[in-house]
């Protein structure tokens, strides 16, 4: 257990992330003694809650989001002393003298002020805390996805934060990276010699990574429609992969070294301009249609989306990384809403060997799957029982959660807020690494509006429009299913 006392500041409290992801976190943190002795978690929201009134709206969420074997009252009594609430408008600044107030003025404590708001508020409520005399060596700033709309803009959100809090103390947040898997995906490249001399164009096909949902934007509407697809998940948590797959073997696996080398293939992403906008993407918007057998609305009757709506809620995109290792090997990237399954998954699809001595093999995959299940399979050629040499693929499956059934597997939000309060920002982004993924996305974006390329419309629980499969269907590839 940590020695520091520490307070963990959660600004937008009552929100749909606080509620669902954060809290239940925390709870199993101070369950397992893992928060400082000394922790206070403080919810800081518009809504005039009393302390005790928020107590128990954030029990029922507790009780609906921790597993039932895992949930008891003497625990949740002694989490609930180290929660507090403080109704509060972050936009001003006034409201952060009272703030400091309620704080006290113990300098020695590690403060967390984790922003899940809208980005619009992020520089308004550094620069407020910094006005309160609220940020010192031992403050800490946790920045939710997404950071601005464009590089323009997350250029300026940067600035305004890095005005205020040195990088390290900057905490730009990807739960992706929290995951087991993506971590055991660094593991799996670096720590196991079977991999890396085969890890390169000369063995590798191709590479896809899918991130499907069976959901349609449910309450995110407003946020949705003017975010889309493109911002929402392409330019952070699947660029964010690609790098993880992609990146050279850092020196150390410390923060800045792991940083750098994304950063490096992020820089390398071959830009897509012009016309090779409508060549090498795929945009789509969801049409009603069926969802395990129920009625789905179409994307442009969901609540808070504009009826003439053009956001996209599917993308697919064909990357390039000009370097040595992969020039060559397109990255296929995919994501979308109301598809007909849920799932998260790296493919490495490896080249079929020189000469086909048996007639009937087929090259080699390596499936790195994120969810529904973690999971790790390698597909391997192997001979039928009986006369002949005929070949079929069988895998070697790692299921993570059997291998280690021994163990509680831990959500991305516990370790990650974790390394916030350890001050470790291995797995969170840097500023450069944000701007640079952004330099990639925005030419894609203006191409569309420069070709007024609409979203192809996809019937809700289908695999998407026509499209997608001709993407890889005209280089003799398809997606796995």
């Amino acid at each position: 257990m940590l020695s520091n006392s520490c307070d963990m500041l959660v600004f937008g409290g009552t929100g749909d992330l606080a509620l669902r992801k954060l809290l239940p976190a925390l709870y199993y943190l101070h369950r397992d003694s893992r928060l400082p002795r000394d922790t206070r978690i403080i919810a800081l929201a518009r809504s005039n809650h009393t302390p005790e009134a928020y107590k128990t709206l954030a029990e029922r969420h507790c009780r609906a989001q921790v597993a039932r074997a895992d949930f008891s009252e003497d625990t949740w009594r002694s989490f609930a002393e180290r929660l507090d609430y403080l109704s509060m408008d972050a936009s001003q600044s006034a409201d952060f003298g009272r703030l400091g107030k309620h704080l006290g003025n113990d300098q020695e404590r590690i403060r967390v002020y984790y922003l899940a708001t809208a980005p619009d508020l992020f520089e308004d409520i550094a620069s407020h805390l910094k006005l309160a005399g609220l940020v010192n060596a031992r403050a800490r700033i946790v920045l939710e996805k997404p950071i601005g709309h464009s590089l323009e803009s997350a250029q300026a959100i940067n600035a305004g934060i890095g005005a205020v809090f040195d990088e390290p103390q900057v905490f730009r947040i990807d739960h992706y990276l929290g995951k087991e898997t993506v971590q055991n995906l660094m593991a799996l490249r670096f720590a196991n010699a079977l991999f890396e001399p085969v890890w390169r164009a000369g063995h590798i096909d191709h590479v896809q990574i899918s991130v499907c949902e069976t959901l349609g934007v449910e309450n995110r509407g407003a946020y949705y429609d003017h975010a889309g697809a493109m911002r929402d998940m392409i330019q952070n948590h699947l660029l964010q992969l690609l790098c993880l797959v992609a990146m050279e073997p850092p020196v150390r696996f410390d923060a800045e070294s792991v940083r750098n080398e994304k950063v490096k293939v992020l820089e390398a992403l071959k830009p897509i301009t012009g016309f090779d906008v409508r060549d090498k993407t795929v945009r789509g918007q969801y049409a009603a249609g069926k969802i395990g057998g129920q009625e789905v609305p179409a994307y442009y009757f969901e609540k808070n989306v504009d009826n003439d709506s053009d956001t996209e809620t599917l993308v697919a995109v064909q990357a390039e990384i000009d370097n040595w290792r992969w020039t060559g090997v397109p990255f296929y990237l995919r994501t979308g809403k109301r598809l007909a399954r849920k799932t998260s998954e790296i493919l490495i699809q490896f080249k079929p060997v020189p000469h086909q001595l048996f007639g009937n093999g087929e090259a080699n995959q390596l499936l790195i799957r994120l969810q529904p299940e973690e999971r790790i399979s390698l597909q391997l050629m192997a001979k039928n029982p009986g006369k002949g040499m005929h070949l079929q693929p069988v895998e070697l499956d790692l299921n993570l959660a059997d291998a280690f059934n021994k163990q509680r597997h831990w959500d991305a939000y516990e370790r990650l807020l974790l390394d916030v309060i350890e001050g470790d920002s291995t797995l969170f982004m840097r500023r450069d690494e944000v701007e640079a993924a952004w330099q990639w996305i925005d030419p894609i974006i203006k191409g569309w509006q420069q070709h007024y390329q609409r979203p192809r419309p996809y019937a809700a629980g289908s695999s998407g429009p026509e499209q997608l499969q001709h993407l890889l269907e005209r280089h003799g590839r398809k997606w796995i299913e």
